[in-house]
């Protein structure tokens, strides 16, 4: 067997609608080679299979633990960034839990590094320094708290930057909305560029959510949950979740497999979405009747 459909896991005793929602056949691509300054270039990564993802125990949602927050760091209400009613709701229709939105904290009461970057002589602030302090704020009844800030952040001394980052165990993650807007490089914005902010604030929360989840980056197919190692690299990627991390989801949340896609395709159309919107409803009629 082919080691990406291997990566899926044993579906034989699932039913047919489900084994056609973690088949791969004709709406799967394996991912590109990398480029030069691409992630698996830079950080090469084996993978991690339904099984290693299994056997590694991770968190699940249960009765009491079962809401998403998201945590405003600093004002969020400014030029450039995106709307936060479309991205609520595709992630909510992406993993079926309810969305929820906290008081906003300042980049102060979290007393986080900061620095001012090299190339672009903005402040940045030190992702590690923000997922530590928010490990001890998430709510008795939260799933996890996904921190969201027009601060550029950055992982560690030796990166330039990160759009993102997420703790595999601790349930928290944060990620900064600051570059996905063009004007932030000082270049004029294009034509919809409103439509592309929101986008690219889409992939990385839901991205982010993943690793939330005990996901690890994806080798095996495009998929929303591979690495990305720049903004090009992320515009490239799809916004759903191949059949490897589709099953691994789906082991931890249970979810109708085509209800939660015609979810998606309704929830990305409203955003604009309209090529992923088209993809999910796709999908959705595939797994439900097995004709394309």
């Amino acid at each position: 067997m082919e080691p990406r459909v291997a990566a899926i896991g044993d579906v034989s005793k699932l039913s047919p609608e489900l084994q056609r929602a973690f088949d791969p056949a004709a709406d799967f691509e394996p991912p590109p080679p990398p480029g030069e300054n691409d992630w698996l270039t830079a950080y090469p990564e084996i993978g991690q299979t339904y099984d290693a993802f299994v056997g590694s125990d991770p968190n699940k949602p249960d009765a009491t633990r079962k809401i998403l927050y998201l945590l405003p760091i600093g004002e969020l209400a400014v030029d450039g960034a995106p709307p936060l009613e479309p991205l609520v709701a595709v992630v909510h229709a992406f993993y079926g839990l309810e969305v929820k939105m906290l008081p906003a904290v300042s980049l102060k009461e979290i007393g986080a590094t900061t620095r001012i970057n090299d190339h672009t002589g903005k402040r940045q602030a030190l992702a590690p320094d923000i997922l530590r302090w928010m490990s001890w704020q998430v709510p008795a009844d939260g799933y996890g708290v996904v921190g969201i800030t027009m601060e550029d952040l950055y992982p560690d001394p030796e990166w330039n930057f990160v759009f993102g980052q997420a703790s595999l165990t601790e349930r928290v993650g944060v990620q900064s909305f600051a570059r996905y807007d063009p004007a932030f490089f000082g270049e004029a914005r294009p034509a919809g560029w409103q439509a592309l902010v929101l986008r690219r604030a889409t992939w990385t929360m839901v991205h982010e959510i993943g690793h939330m989840f005990g996901l690890q980056h994806c080798i095996h197919y495009r998929c929303i949950l591979a690495g990305s190692n720049n903004q090009a690299e992320s515009d490239r990627a799809p916004l759903h979740a191949c059949p490897v991390c589709a099953h691994k989801l789906w082991h931890s949340l249970r979810f109708d497999p085509a209800a939660r896609e015609e979810a998606l395709a309704a929830a990305l159309g409203a955003a604009g979405l309209l090529d992923e919107a088209g993809w999910s409803q796709r999908r959705a009629r595939w797994i439900r009747t097995g004709r394309r």
